[in-house]
C-alpha cells in the first residue's frame, strides 16, 4: 500500500512563541495533499518542508479560534498570485464562510478558481468528505465554541495480482482488473479458478485521528477505537489542570488516557502552551499511560 503521511506544520497553542508555529497539519497519500487547520505561518512551513502548492484540494477547519485560521487568507491569496485554476474546497464550521467571505472579498478579488465551502454539523460523527482515496468524517469535541475533530479513513485498495497464477492459467488481459477487484477467472474448460488463489490481499486500510482543541472527553473514544495514529491535544500538564479545564483543553495525561481507552496504536500530543519551556516534561507525563507517545514538533513526518 502506498504511503500515508502526517506532515506536522505548526504543534504551538495560540499565544506566538520563537519555538512553535500555529496549529496546522499536511496529510498526503496516494499524491493528494489534505490540510488541517491554518494557523499563521502555514505556507512558510510549507515552503520549508517542500510541499507542493498545487497539490492541496481539500482544507479542514476545526473551530474558528485565530491559531488554527489565520493562516487562510493568506494561503488562499497565494494561490491566486500562482495562478490555480482547481476550485479549492475548504470544511469547516458554518461560520468559516463569514469569517473569509469579507476578507475574500477586499484582498482576493478576481481569483482564477472558486473557494467552496462544506459547512460542517460540529456535533455530529458524519461522514464530510469523500474522495477516491479516503473518507473523512467529523469528530465532536468540546471546546469554548463550537469544534471537531476529524477522522481520515483510507480506502482499500485492489487485491494483488499474483503474477505467475496468472500466467499458468494464461489468463487474458482484459480479465485482469476485474479479477484485481474480485472476479473468479472461468478458464476454456470451464473450470472456476478463485479470486483468492489468484491474488494475494492487499494492506488494510490505515486510519488518523485529529483531536484538537478539546477537554477530556471519553465520548469520542468509540469514534477513533483502534486507530493506527492519533494525535490529541495536550496543552497543559497535570500541574496546570485547573487552567486546561478552565480553557477547555486537555492535558498531556488525559490526552494518553484517551489513547489507552481507544487502543490507539501511535499517540501524538501537541498544542503546547507556551508556558513550557521544554516538552519532555508533558511527554514524560503521557508516557506514564501510554507508553511512546510521540512529541509533535514543527518538520516531523509520520507514517500512518
Amino acid at each position: 500500500m502506498v504511503d500515508f503521511k502526517l506532515h506536522v506544520l505548526g504543534c504551538g497553542s495560540a499565544l506566538p512563541t520563537t519555538r512553535h508555529f500555529a496549529t496546522s497539519q499536511i496529510i498526503s497519500l496516494r499524491d493528494k495533499l489534505y490540510m488541517i487547520d491554518c494557523g499563521e505561518g502555514t505556507q512558510i512551513q510549507m515552503r520549508r518542508m517542500r510541499i507542493r502548492f498545487s497539490r492541496l484540494n481539500h482544507i479542514f477547519i476545526s473551530h474558528l479560534h485565530g491559531d488554527h485560521c489565520f493562516g487562510l487568507p493568506g494561503l488562499i491569496s497565494t494561490f491566486g498570485m500562482l495562478g490555480r485554476r482547481g476550485d479549492l474546497f475548504i470544511h469547516g464550521p458554518k461560520e468559516t464562510e463569514d469569517y473569509l467571505q469579507p476578507i475574500l472579498s477586499r484582498f482576493c478579488k478576481g481569483l482564477p478558481f472558486e473557494v467552496r465551502f462544506n459547512p460542517i454539523d460540529t456535533y455530529r460523527h458524519a461522514l464530510i468528505m469523500e474522495d477516491r482515496s479516503l473518507n473523512v468524517y467529523s469528530i465532536p469535541l468540546k471546546h469554548r465554541l463550537p469544534a471537531c475533530g476529524f477522522l481520515f479513513e483510507e480506502k482499500a485498495t485492489e487485491a494483488h495480482l499474483i503474477r505467475e497464477m496468472a500466467d499458468f492459467y494464461q489468463i487474458p488481459v482484459r480479465l485482469l482488473q476485474g479479477i484485481k477487484q474480485g472476479d473468479d477467472y472461468i478458464t476454456p474448460e470451464g473450470e472456476r479458478i478463485p479470486h483468492a488463489r489468484l491474488t494475494r490481499p492487499s494492506e488494510p486500510p490505515k486510519r488518523y485521528a485529529y483531536c484538537s482543541d478539546t477537554s477530556f472527553s471519553p465520548s469520542i473514544v468509540p469514534l477513533i477505537k483502534g486507530v493506527d495514529l492519533l494525535y490529541h491535544e495536550a496543552t497543559f500538564s497535570e500541574a496546570d489542570a485547573a487552567r486546561a479545564r478552565e480553557t477547555a483543553h486537555s492535558t498531556a495525561a488525559q490526552a494518553a488516557e484517551i489513547a489507552r481507552q481507544a487502543a490507539v496504536k501511535k499517540l501524538i500530543i501537541g498544542h503546547f502552551s507556551s508556558r513550557y519551556e521544554d516538552e519532555q516534561l508533558l511527554k514524560l507525563e503521557a508516557d506514564k499511560i501510554f507508553p511512546g507517545t510521540i512529541l509533535a514538533g514543527e518538520g516531523l513526518v509520520v507514517t500512518v
